[in-house]
């Protein structure tokens, strides 16, 4: 089936061991560095706020330019002013003016306001309206001077970075005047995020190199282990043991395997040395019954000893295909497959059979060319003993060769097509080799594509809504 178009764009999950779990940890490492650095943040920033609240405060209230209450008024010592990073001089620190220090493109920050009108409340400093506004420094006509040659003097020395922000906290006195006092904060935050980012990378590369690492042991042994079960069920043959590595439990897990895989082949090696016992014992009399039917007068019932016995042997030769067609001891050949069905076609024709080739296309696939005859045969032969006909076609479709061979009988009913796949299921009941034989074919068929690593897939053949025969369609790896 083919892919829909939007679906190369979707991302995909990695499929393999490791890629899961490099991507879990990924997720999971930029999920707890994302909260870290909120929780980070958070606690900067409000450390952040409260420095400038505090600092404002004892601007605004130590220089004693606030009328305090009439008990606190009299006698309280002036305490000493904070020095900001950018030591802002004293005569830039504090300012009173007539009108309100603030100027379009200027931001209120509410939230110091609210801080700073509790501070006083604590303090028992009576305040009047309170403002408090952020300003790009560049913009204020009292510290431009200053802080250009400010900005000057650190990048000689390497210590300016990024752009300070202005803070004006002001107050409008019981006279109408507005006391301002200004701060310069350094970008302090922007690096903490800078810093966190940095840390995170730094995480990401540490870490998920030695996961790498860790999973790189643990999924060698696997995939090699993998490797070795897919060409174990493909030709069921070993070619020395695997070698255990990796951690403790996955070398545990490649020396069962190594068990397993010892006892299975010793199984199927006995299999085959009994097999080949049985059909030297069965043949070995079915031969010299052969010969004794010749002693029989009567032709007619001749003829049917030997038809029997012949009966006997393609069944036996069937059995014993179907029993060795896992461990063929013929190679794989690049075989040029269009010749190899004409050929067979050539067979049937030569007897006299209505077997015709259609269209077939040239191409090349490493197959067993003796097993891939016998699947071929079959499949013709169930055609023209249920059909009466067949028609063989072979076409290219992408990286598979695809044969079919259709014929004209009555098909198979839906709910019996996968039960005739199994070895000795017929639709006719009885075995009665007229009818059909031993019901070897299709499955020895099937087993044959499946040892190539294809497939065979059984399908009736429809027209105008009526089965018109039956389609077996072979399909073949050319890759």
């Amino acid at each position: 089936m083919a892919t829909p178009p939007h679906s190369s764009r979707m991302p995909q999950v990695p499929r393999s061991l490791q890629g899961q779990i490099m991507l879990a940890i990924a997720v999971a490492l930029l999920v707890a560095q994302g909260i870290s650095a909120a929780l980070i943040w958070r606690a900067q920033h409000e450390r952040h706020m409260m420095g400038l609240v505090n600092a404002a405060a004892f601007r605004l209230i130590g220089d004693r330019m606030l009328p305090a209450t009439p008990a606190e008024g009299r006698g309280r010592r002036r305490p000493p002013l904070p020095d900001d990073g950018f030591r802002l001089p004293r005569p830039l620190r504090l300012q009173i003016t007539s009108a309100s220090p603030w100027q379009d493109g200027d931001r209120r920050r509410e939230d110091i306001e609210s801080e700073l009108h509790e501070v006083f409340e604590a303090q028992g400093v009576a305040s009047g309206e309170l403002l408090v506004i952020q300003r790009d420094p560049h913009r204020d006509p009292v510290i431009d001077d200053w802080l250009e040659q400010t900005r000057r003097r650190f990048e000689r020395l390497g210590w300016w970075e990024g752009q300070p922000t202005l803070v004006i906290a002001a107050v409008r006195r019981g006279d109408g005047q507005w006391l301002a006092a200004r701060l310069i904060v350094p970008a302090t935050e922007r690096h903490v995020l800078l810093s966190l980012m940095g840390q995170t990378i730094l995480l990401y590369f540490v870490l998920i190199g030695a996961v790498a690492l860790i999973l790189r042991r643990i999924v060698r042994p696997l995939k090699a282990l993998t490797r070795r079960v897919e060409v174990f069920a493909r030709e069921r043959s070993l070619d020395g043991q695997l070698v255990p590595e990796g951690p403790e439990d996955v070398r545990h897990l490649v020396e069962a395997h190594n068990q397993m895989e010892g006892r299975i082949a010793a199984l199927l090696d006995e299999k085959d040395v009994m097999l080949g016992a049985i059909g030297h014992d069965l043949k070995t009399p079915l031969a010299a019954l052969r010969v004794r039917i010749e002693a029989v007068d009567d032709d007619a019932e001749r003829g049917k000893m030997a038809a029997t016995i012949e009966d006997i042997n393609r069944s036996l030769d069937d059995i014993l295909s179907l029993a060795r067609v896992g461990r063929p001891t013929d190679p794989v050949e690049a075989t040029e497959l269009s010749a190899l069905i004409s050929d067979v076609v050539g067979e049937y024709e030569d007897m006299g059979d209505d077997v015709t080739l259609l269209d077939t296309q040239r191409m090349v696939g490493r197959v067993r060319a003796t097993w891939l005859r016998r699947a071929l045969r079959n499949l013709v032969s169930n055609a023209l003993r249920y059909g009466t006909r067949a028609r063989v076609a072979l076409v290219r479709q992408g990286d598979w060769a695809v044969l079919t061979v259709e014929d004209d009988g009555p098909g198979i009913p839906e709910s019996e097509i996968a039960r005739m796949m199994e070895p000795f299921n017929r639709l006719e009941s009885s075995r009665n080799s007229g009818t059909g034989g031993a019901g070897l074919g299709l499955t020895l068929a099937r087993a044959i594509a499946d040892q190539h690593g294809g497939a065979l897939i059984v399908a009736n053949r429809i027209e105008g809504g009526a089965v018109r025969g039956l389609v077996a369609t072979l399909r073949l790896p050319l890759a």
